[in-house]
């Protein structure tokens, strides 16, 4: 990867990146309040769990899809996976979030590569149409900016746990070295995770999500609540 790309990769997985990504606590709020997460190791649990088994597995391989159509200028895939990914999602707010977040990065990318020759990017953009699933712009992103698909697992991955991770410090509480040495804990399952997804086939793809979806659907009536979701 030359340094470019690298600067590219690290823009898209910033938590600087005005996408809104900050304001979700998707699930942990909750568990936080109902005393099912109380500490950070049961905090780096539940990540653990959405590694090998949760919905971040299934967006990060909906993301690959979205990359290998944008590639191969397949807008019916594009189109295709994009409906794909409303359908499987579990709750209201879950859906809410993708499609707020996805929106919000086909708005900036088209903003960035404006003043660019992207009839291309334009019009994949108008075929998948709104909403538009975090996963799908991301994926069409990562791709037109010639991040390598590894890379742009691994920061996906990494701007997930910052996201999520930020949340349990301020909810827990934790520290913020905690903080830090969570994201640090998580580096190995992020690997596995990443060369595990890349090889899966349309039919291997599942999540086994029963925590995180009753989490967020009782989050919409929590009484006092920090997130969005």
């Amino acid at each position: 990867m030359n340094n470019t790309t690298l600067l590219k990769l690290l823009q898209l997985s910033s938590s600087a990146l005005p996408l809104g990504a900050y304001s979700y606590s998707e699930g942990l709020e909750t568990a936080i309040e109902q005393q099912t997460i109380n500490t950070e190791q049961e905090l780096l649990a539940w990540l653990h769990q959405e590694l090998s088994h949760g919905a971040i597995r299934l967006e990060t391989a909906l993301m690959l899809r979205s990359y290998r159509c944008w590639l191969a200028g397949d807008l019916e895939g594009l189109t295709y996976w994009n409906q794909w990914g409303s359908a499987v999602k579990e709750t209201a707010e879950l859906r809410e979030q993708s499609w707020q977040m996805g929106n919000s990065l086909t708005r900036l990318l088209l903003a960035l590569e404006g003043n660019h020759d992207n009839n291309h990017l334009a019009t994949a953009i108008k075929a998948v149409g709104k909403p538009c699933n975090y996963a799908i712009a991301l994926g069409i992103t990562a791709a037109h900016w010639q991040i390598d698909q590894h890379s742009a697992i691994l920061g996906h991955f990494h701007s997930w746990a910052t996201n999520l991770i930020n949340a349990g410090v301020k909810l827990i509480p934790l520290g913020q070295t905690t903080g830090q040495q969570l994201l640090l804990q998580l580096h190995p399952e992020m690997e596995t995770a990443a060369t595990t997804i890349a090889k899966l086939t349309d039919e291997e793809l599942y999540s086994c999500n029963w925590g995180l979806a009753l989490a967020s659907m009782q989050h919409e009536t929590q009484y006092s609540r920090l997130f969005r979701s």
